[in-house]
């Protein structure tokens, strides 16, 4: 146990690896970049869940944390679809959210784009032949952008965002 502490001691703790935090850094440039050059600065993004386990929902919250803070590169989450410039949409599309999800795209001012997160969207979840299920995604919405996964991890995210703005 001696031995654990002295070496503890000498290397200190090391949470996250180098080399992964100089490509996060090279993401956050990029995209604080982009968003600059394409929304002056701003990107305002409308979160939807249209019928899904909420792991995706946990994992853009971890993007407000402070160690990936998107809100410094100008990129934040709206509550009101009024307020976007894009639509993030999670879970399978079933027949309960359909009319929620359309009435949130159509309040979304112009131009708007969509972008689907996770492998539901895509109709690759363990429920999808359910009678509850709507359809695929791309079926009733312009999906601009997929961001694969699931759930995808942050970083994945930030680098799906980072994709879309340069697709645009």
């Amino acid at each position: 146990m001696i031995r654990f502490w002295e070496k503890r001691a000498k290397t200190s703790v090391v949470t996250e690896h180098p080399e992964l935090e100089t490509q996060i850094d090279q993401i956050r440039r990029s995209i604080k970049d982009e968003v600059k050059r394409k929304f002056a600065g701003s990107l305002a993004i409308r979160m939807v869940d249209s019928g899904s386990c909420n792991a995706c929902e946990a994992e853009c919250n971890a993007l407000s944390n402070p160690y990936y803070d998107l809100e410094r590169l100008g990129i934040r989450f709206v509550a009101s679809p009024r307020h976007a410039d894009v639509m993030l949409l999670s879970g399978l599309l079933t027949f309960n959210m359909y009319h929620h999800v359309m009435d949130a795209w159509a309040q979304i001012p112009e131009p708007k784009w969509s972008v689907t997160l996770g492998d539901c969207p895509l109709m690759n979840a363990p429920f999808q032949k359910s009678f509850a299920i709507k359809g695929p995604v791309a079926e009733h919405l312009p999906v601009a952008h997929h961001i694969p996964g699931c759930p995808p991890d942050p970083e994945t995210i930030m680098q799906g965002l980072l994709e879309f703005l340069k697709k645009i």
